[in-house]
């Protein structure tokens, strides 16, 4: 393969920021599309040849071989594209069924591609042909994308892009309801930076009170000097049963061995635990529990130190994905005047529902 820009690429990256950011205060103004929840993935094309990276440069080729034959049939014969692999279910984009397409087998890969194929959302081009385009301002880099892909059909596509901040705010609100995760603002006459933050994000942020029903230790932990490293979350359902919704984390080194302290006084045994079966494989069909094995998981301690669920704290979440936090939540306070009982899932805000296919077009 000899391409103009050759992997390994890691792709230019976003800065979270908190509203639709206006145009007029970045030199040049600002492009807005949606920020699709997939893959990262650069496309290398140069013939009969094709490699997929992921944000880290991983390998993705071999898992996604239904996208390996539509770029052979509608993308440029030599190009490199930056994009989002996803996969959409009636409608709505699923993150967890395409985190299920990286498997070790090769026959699980085969069948994957023809249950639950994947799609392709490209959102930029770094090479076309000969020329090398990752210094050149988006605007025109756009623009050749635009053209490169005008014949292409799905599973291969070019994301949705406006200039008017006010577009950007409505798809903020509606676009959620297909799964995508917020907005995406680029600067107009910016180049591509790799693995610079030079882009702007806007995702949702919602509070919830939860249950603190346990802890893990930090990485660098050591006996001697005891540090937190994510505290586990729970609210209850309508049978009345604790469902593990995810994890908090991110504490200064001061704070890790604070809470740790703090939260040792709590400890139960797991006999005494609601979520005390969480090492038995079976014991995770009927309830979500803390623990549960996934290749992205092989190799990783999951076990952690069970405490009374009488804690609740309100932390800070994007959005719900089935019955969990997508996303690592950030704690804000305790909530010491809520019962443990009443921390629900009622509280959590329904999304409007959105036909992933009016935004893909």
């Amino acid at each position: 393969m000899q391409l103009p820009v050759m992997p390994p690429v890691r792709p230019m990256l976003a800065k979270s920021v908190k509203g639709v950011p206006d145009p007029s205060k970045v030199d040049g103004g600002l492009s807005y599309e949606p920020k699709w929840d997939g893959f990262r993935c650069i496309v290398f094309r140069d013939g009969e040849t094709v490699e997929m990276t992921s944000r880290n440069t991983r390998d993705l080729t071999r898992y996604f071989p239904e996208l390996v034959a539509a770029f052979r049939e509608h993308l440029p014969e030599r190009c490199v594209l930056d994009g989002e692999i996803i996969v959409a279910i009636d409608g709505r984009l699923e993150f967890e069924v395409l985190q299920e397409r990286i498997h070790p087998a090769a026959s699980r890969i085969t069948r994957l591609a023809e249950e639950t194929p994947a799609s392709y959302v490209a959102f930029d081009l770094l090479a076309l042909g000969d020329d090398d385009l990752t210094q050149e301002p988006f605007e025109l880099r756009r623009a050749r994308l635009v053209e490169a892909l005008e014949g292409a059909r799905h599973p291969v596509h070019t994301t949705r892009t406006t200039l008017d901040p006010a577009v950007a705010e409505e798809w903020f609100g509606q676009f959620e309801g297909a799964g995508l995760d917020g907005v995406v603002a680029k600067p107009l006459r910016a180049p591509y930076a790799e693995n610079g933050r030079t882009m702007l994000k806007v995702k949702h942020e919602r509070t919830a009170d939860v249950v603190v029903a346990g802890y893990r230790f930090h990485k660098t932990s050591t006996p001697e000097k005891p540090l937190l490293g994510s505290m586990l979350l729970g609210l209850y359902n309508e049978s009345g049963g604790l469902q593990h919704v995810g994890v908090c984390a991110a504490f200064t080194e001061v704070r890790r061995g604070e809470l740790v302290a703090e939260l040792d006084r709590l400890k139960v045994e797991f006999a005494d635990h609601p979520w005390g079966r969480w090492a038995e494989t079976e014991a995770h069909e009927g309830d979500r529990l803390p623990g549960a094995q996934s290749r992205w998981s092989a190799g990783k301690d999951l076990s952690f130190v069970p405490i009374k669920p009488i804690l609740v704290a309100e932390v800070a979440y994007e959005h719900m994905e089935g019955t969990r936090f997508r996303h690592t939540a950030r704690f804000r306070r305790w909530r010491t005047d809520r019962d443990p009982e009443s921390c629900t899932y009622e509280q959590l805000e329904e999304v409007a529902s959105y036909d992933l296919g009016a935004i893909l077009g």
